[in-house]
Parts: C-alpha cells; sequence; structure tokens
C-alpha cells in the first residue's frame, strides 16, 4: 500500500485493543478511504455494507438484510426498522468465534435518509450492546464528510465522545504520488509529477486513471478533454457526494475561484450578492473541513477577518479549463503544450502545490522543530502603495520567511524588477506590522536559481525536489 503509515498503525491498535473500538475516517471524495480499510484488513469482516447513494429507507434496508444474509445471518426477515436492522446485526456478531469482530459500515451517511431514525438505531447499536464488549472493532467511513463531524465527532447527543479513532485521509503528498506513479509504471520525472499533481491534487482515484505508455499530455486529453472524458463530470458528482445541499457550496467555490489571494467572508458575501447570511459561515466551515479551502488570519486581524482561499487542485483546474470548454479540441493540452495559457496557469497551480507540502518547506529551511504560523498577507502603507505575499512563514525563533514561489522549465533567473519588488515588500511588510522580526527571503522554484548580479537579494532555497522529500 502507498502511503497512509500512521493510518495503518492506528487501525492495527485498534484491531489488537482490549477493548471495543470506534474508528471514523472521513475525507474528500476518490481520496482512497474505503481502499484503506479493504487493504488493511484484506476483505476480512465479520460485517460489511455500504451505503446507497440517494437510497430510500426500504432499499437501504434491504441492502441490509442481503449482507446480514450473506455473511452467515440465513435466517433474517424483511426489516423494516433499523432498530430491527441493527438488533440482526447484533445477533450475527454474537454468533461470530472470531476474536476481534470487524464491522465495516462504509457510506455511512447515505444510510441516514429522513425519518428513517438510522442514527437513534446506531446509537443505541453502540452504546446499548457494542462498546460494552471487548471484541468489536467498528469502522465508518463516508466522503460526507460534515455529516461525519457532526453527528459522529461533535456530536450532542448519544454519540458524544464515543468515537475513540478519527482518521482524516488527506490526499497524497508528491513523494506519495511518485510512488504510484512507480508503482503503475507510469515513468514520469519530478516535473511531470507535479504537472499531473497541479490538476489532481493527490485524489488517489485520480491517479488511478493514468495510463502506463502515455504522456502527461496524452493523458490530460484523454481524462479531459475528450469525447467521453471520465473528469469532465467530476465536479457535479463531487460536491453532490459531499453535501446534502451542495447548491450553496458550489456558488462559494465558485465565487472563491474568481481571486487567487482569497477573501474574507464579507467579501464572500459581497460576491454572491448579499448582505448578510448567517449560513454562509457554516457553509465556509464546511468547505475547509473537507479540504476545498485553506483558512488563516493575517497578523493583528480579528477572527471575523480570517481569509479563504480556494486550494483544490481539480477543482481550480475545472474552473480554468473545463467549465466553460465547448469540446472542439480533443488534443486541447498536446495541441497547447507549451502555450503561454498553459504555463501561466502552470505558475499558479504551482503556488497551490507549495501550500499543499508546507512541511517540507519547513523541512528544507531546516525550521521543522521551530514553531511557526503559515499565512498569506496583504497590505497598504498610508501613501497607497500594496504589496501581496503568498507564503510568509512566521517563525518563533524571529524570523520571518517571505516566500517567492516561482514556476519555471529550467533554472529561474531573478530580473531587477522582480528582485526591487522582493525588497519593497519586505520594507512595507515590516512598517504596515510593526514586525521587529528579521527578514529572509526565500525562492521556492521548481529547478533552482540561476546566478546573477540580483539573486544576493535571495537567502535561502527550495527546490521542487524538496518538496518530493
Amino acid at each position: 500500500m502507498i502511503g497512509r503509515t500512521v493510518e495503518q498503525k492506528e487501525l492495527l491498535r485498534a484491531f489488537n485493543s482490549e477493548q471495543s473500538e470506534f474508528v471514523a475516517l472521513y475525507g474528500r471524495r476518490r481520496v482512497g478511504k474505503t481502499f484503506l480499510v479493504n487493504e488493511f484488513f484484506n476483505g476480512q469482516f465479520s460485517f460489511r455494507a455500504t451505503g446507497i447513494e440517494s437510497g430510500t429507507k426500504r432499499e437501504q434496508l434491504e441492502l441490509f438484510r442481503e449482507e446480514l444474509r450473506r455473511y452467515g445471518l440465513v435466517r433474517c426477515p424483511r426489516l423494516t426498522s433499523w432498530i430491527s436492522a441493527f438488533s440482526r446485526l447484533a445477533d450475527l456478531l454474537e454468533a461470530s468465534t472470531e476474536r476481534k469482530k470487524v464491522v465495516f459500515l462504509d457510506e455511512l451517511p447515505w444510510f441516514d435518509t429522513p425519518c428513517a431514525g438510522f442514527l437513534r438505531a446506531f446509537e443505541s447499536f453502540w452504546n446499548g450492546w457494542a462498546a460494552s464488549r471487548k471484541d468489536i472493532l467498528l469502522v465508518v467511513c463516508g466522503s460526507a464528510t460534515t455529516w461525519i463531524l457532526k453527528k459522529m465527532l461533535r456530536s450532542r447527543g448519544g454519540l458524544h465522545n464515543r468515537v475513540t479513532v478519527q482518521l482524516p485521509i488527506a490526499p497524497f503528498t508528491l513523494k506519495e504520488c511518485a510512488d504510484y506513479a512507480a508503482f503503475k509504471n507510469l515513468g514520469f520525472d519530478e516535473g511531470q509529477i507535479a504537472e499531473c499533481y497541479m490538476a489532481m491534487g493527490g485524489v488517489a482515484y485520480y491517479w488511478s486513471l493514468l495510463r502506463e505508455g502515455e504522456s502527461v499530455a496524452q493523458g490530460f486529453d484523454r481524462l479531459f478533454f475528450g469525447e467521453t472524458s471520465v473528469m469532465r463530470d467530476e465536479f457535479k458528482r463531487l460536491f453532490s457526494s459531499l453535501f446534502r445541499m451542495e447548491r450553496r457550496h458550489v456558488e462559494i467555490v465558485k465565487a472563491l475561484g474568481r481571486k487567487k489571494s482569497g477573501m474574507t467572508r464579507e467579501e464572500v458575501l459581497s460576491a454572491l450578492g448579499e448582505e448578510s447570511n448567517g449560513d454562509i459561515s457554516e457553509s465556509l466551515a464546511e468547505l475547509a473541513e473537507c479540504g476545498f479551502l485553506r483558512k488563516y488570519n493575517q497578523p493583528a486581524r480579528v477572527r471575523r477577518g480570517a481569509i479563504y482561499q480556494l486550494v483544490d487542485n481539480y477543482v481550480l483546474f475545472y474552473f480554468h479549463f473545463l467549465e466553460s470548454w465547448k469540446g472542439n479540441d480533443p488534443q486541447f493540452w498536446t495541441h497547447h503544450y507549451t502555450s503561454s495559457k498553459l504555463n501561466a496557469w502552470r505558475g499558479m497551480a504551482f503556488e497551490r502545490i507549495c501550500f499543499w507540502h508546507i512541511p517540507q518547506i519547513r523541512n528544507a529551511l531546516g525550521i521543522s522543530g521551530i514553531g511557526a504560523n503559515v499565512y498569506s498577507w496583504r497590505g497598504m502603507d498610508s501613501d497607497g502603495h500594496g504589496a501581496q505575499i503568498d507564503m510568509l512563514i512566521d517563525r518563533e525563533d524571529n524570523t520571518v520567511s517571505l516566500c517567492e514561489m516561482k514556476y519555471a522549465q529550467d533554472e529561474y533567473e531573478l530580473t531587477a524588477e522582480e528582485a526591487a519588488k522582493i525588497r519593497r515588500r519586505g520594507v512595507l511588510f515590516q512598517q504596515v506590522t510593526k514586525s521587529r522580526k528579521s527578514i529572509q527571503n526565500v525562492l521556492v522554484s521548481t529547478y533552482g536559481m540561476r546566478r546573477s548580479c540580483h539573486s544576493g537579494i535571495i537567502h535561502r532555497e527550495v527546490t521542487l525536489s524538496d518538496l518530493f522529500r
């Protein structure tokens, strides 16, 4: 299995525990939650059932009954309620002779249809039967992250503090994608892997669609721009699977997709043409919890001034190329591979890759053990001169690292104009924030910096290879 080392250790600890354990996995669609559980337990479950997307109560119960029968409860009458369904599950497990009885309920939120009484029955099953035993390992999973968080992890009812192991499943890092690409024998170098990451992020399922023998351009044409491209409609499926009322969330990400540096809550409301809406904070929080947004506070700003920035690679790729795609060139990526349009997109996408790999950047700078806050900054002095810093590492060793992120096909050469810009923004940052910390200018680039008379403004360098470590 590629990656997931920490998650596997937690699952093993839960399996070997001397008490019953309740494990909740969550994460965005296609990230590999179900694959992790299936592979770790090698399909050896005492019971396993997967909810039906948009299924009715009757359909969900019938599926549950068929799974009970398949796992050995042959005499199982037709189920009319979730109370009876979990009672039959208890009967099945009591008859099992396995030392630890592993129950895997996949896509759990889909079982919770309106007025079905699922959650009350689930609570009764765990609190009234399973938790008092020592031999149950209950694993639940769902792409509807907000449901898992609200109903399981932050429950104020019967499931309050009942989950014993929380496993948020994050997208792969560049290193893990490189390992997966090698496993699939794709033959990509670091630059090609980075380009795939720019469009697909570290979502395992998306990477599984790439084929041996294809170039990056050929793969993109087939997956995104062909007549039967499987990734073109992924945007609609992505949000409908995560949120019950996805329209609001889609409106927000579309608004944020139009501003690279992000927006405050009030700016999002303005972009939506609204003056106030109590639900907007909840929707923003849900999108951040699902990994679509990055939330950060600038220094010396109150909490309500937090910035929300869209960082999901696939969603941004969709907005940039696919939302208005007319489908008149099935080889679009191949035909425009070296165009200025694609290179401009690569530049913006490289910045997002850097934000997905902050631990690797800190490690390359030798500050992994030093406390730090990472955020973006934008400010203006009294004369109206403004500046924006896309990545700022505010360190506890009395230093602030101002990161300039540059994508290039070769070594990056700093111009006189860019050197002056870097110098000015450092001065402006200290003036506006009143910071007395020393300034360290960092260049994060694909292949390093070509030495010139202007390169002295850069104190430290980080390269794409560092992000793969």
